[in-house]
């Protein structure tokens, strides 16, 4: 496992401090970061490799942990719980994830691996759903009971907090809002499914959108970047704000998909706040203003009020985060 460079970051002295640990598996990287009250006193990225057995990789990450305490000066035994974030759908009444994408094809017992070390909780959710915690606690849905993230991205992912819970189902894989059906057999999906809201939501349908509009009109701003520079999920929206209306063609339809599974989503949760995450949400108002114009044309409850609609404000940290609090939002 190899090291990146440490990174140090105020925290807000409550005058108590109550020590978690988040770490929030990627593909390639993990995230381990020390927290209390809310903050990240000290964090630190790590690349695994695949292969590394569950003794091995809790082994690194616990070397990390031990040193990250020493940074800010205190004991590992003052860390009351650690919280893991992982993608797909964690076992998360064992403390188990499933497969790691890059690292392994068999499940990692992290809670049982850990006992080795300490005597802190361990808790494993899906990663979507620690990074809505992270929202709900310190960033975009601060203070909010009932939050909704979803995060755009090569495919569409959410996290469900239903009166400072997380919703995951009998099960713990509940949050898959990126295949529920929106067009009936529609555009292929990965998983399997047609017409699934991530076949039209994701930066990858965005992706798709662009090039066609593109490759249709190669007189277009849009397509005078995608010959120089590629085409990635900001192409449209740069060209859009140089007054190409082919962008804007693209961003309107993309927009639409965007909204039809968001009203979805408040029609049946009615939550108070909708967060946008994932690296598209940087687009800020240029994003949201058409996506909240549209999802009001589509809302049951258009009159007496229904869910705010904000971009992610903590980026990477959101995942950490939510991991660390998850003795919060999660009963072992």
């Amino acid at each position: 496992m190899r090291r990146e460079r440490w990174f140090i970051l105020p925290a807000v002295d409550s005058g108590v401090r109550v020590l978690h640990i988040g770490i929030d598996i990627g593909g390639t990287n993990i995230a381990v970061g020390l927290v209390s009250n809310g903050s990240i006193l000290c964090k630190e990225a790590v690349k695994t490799s695949k292969g590394i057995s569950d003794k091995k990789l809790t082994d690194d990450i616990f070397k990390v942990i031990s040193e990250l305490c020493k940074k800010t000066g205190v004991d590992v035994s003052e860390i009351k719980s650690i919280g893991i974030g992982a993608p797909g759908a964690p076992d998360v009444k064992n403390g188990k994830t499933g497969r790691l994408v890059n690292i392994t094809n068999a499940e990692f017992d992290f809670r049982g691996e850990f006992k080795r070390y300490t005597d802190a909780d361990v808790f494993v959710d899906n990663d979507a759903n620690c990074a809505a915690i992270g929202e709900a606690e310190s960033g975009a849905a601060r203070g909010c009971a009932n939050v909704v993230m979803i995060t755009l991205g090569t495919g569409v992912g959410a996290g469900i907090i239903i009166n400072n819970k997380l919703n995951g189902g009998f099960n713990g894989a509940a949050g898959e809002i990126g295949h529920t059906t929106i067009v009936y057999n529609g555009e292929q999906c990965n998983c399997g499914n047609k017409g699934c809201y991530e076949a039209y939501a994701s930066v990858t349908a965005l992706i798709r959108y662009t090039k066609a509009a593109a490759d249709k009109n190669p007189d277009s701003i849009i397509a005078e970047i995608a010959s120089k520079s590629g085409i990635d999920g900001m192409t449209a929206f740069t060209a859009a704000k140089k007054g190409d209306k082919t962008a804007e063609e693209v961003i309107d339809k993309y927009t639409e998909y965007v909204s039809v599974g968001i009203a979805n989503i408040i029609n049946i949760l009615q939550p108070e706040m909708i967060v946008i995450g994932g690296g598209i949400s940087k687009e800020g108002e240029y994003l949201l203003n058409p996506i909240r114009a549209k999802v009001k044309d589509k809302v049951f409850t258009k009159d007496t009020g229904y869910a705010e609609i904000k971009a992610a404000e903590l980026a990477n940290d959101a995942g950490i985060l939510g991991a660390a609090m998850l003795f919060k939002y999660r009963d072992i």
